[in-house]
C-alpha cells in the first residue's frame, strides 16, 4: 500500500486536505472502496468528504468548517483504511504491495 497526502489548506473559513492510496490492483481498490463508502460522516454539516476510485487508488477529499473537525475526519478515515489493507491481505486481494 501506499499513501499520499496533501498539505492542510484553509480556504475562505473551510479547511481542505486530500490524501491517495495505491492498492497496487482496481480489485483491492474496489474492495476497499466498498468497505469504506458505508460509514458517512457523524456531522455532515461540518465535514464533507468524497472518495472516489481511479485505477488502483483511492483518493479522498476533505471539507471542514474548522481544523479540530478536519483532523478528527482524516485521522478515523486514515484507521479504516489501515483495517481494510489488513483485511485484503489476510484474507484475499491480489498484488497488494
Amino acid at each position: 500500500m501506499e499513501c499520499q497526502a496533501t498539505t492542510l489548506k484553509e480556504m475562505d473559513s473551510v479547511f481542505v486536505s486530500d490524501f491517495e492510496v495505491d492498492f497496487g490492483s482496481s480489485e483491492n481498490a474496489s474492495l476497499a472502496y466498498s468497505s469504506l463508502a458505508v460509514d458517512k460522516e457523524l456531522q455532515p454539516d461540518k465535514v464533507k468528504r468524497e472518495m472516489t476510485v481511479s485505477d488502483s487508488k483511492i483518493l479522498v477529499h476533505f471539507e471542514a468548517t474548522e481544523a479540530r473537525f478536519l483532523r478528527a475526519s482524516f485521522s478515523s478515515m486514515l484507521d479504516l483504511m489501515i483495517l481494510a489493507t489488513q483485511f485484503i491481505e489476510q484474507f484475499g486481494g491480489n498484488n497488494l504491495v
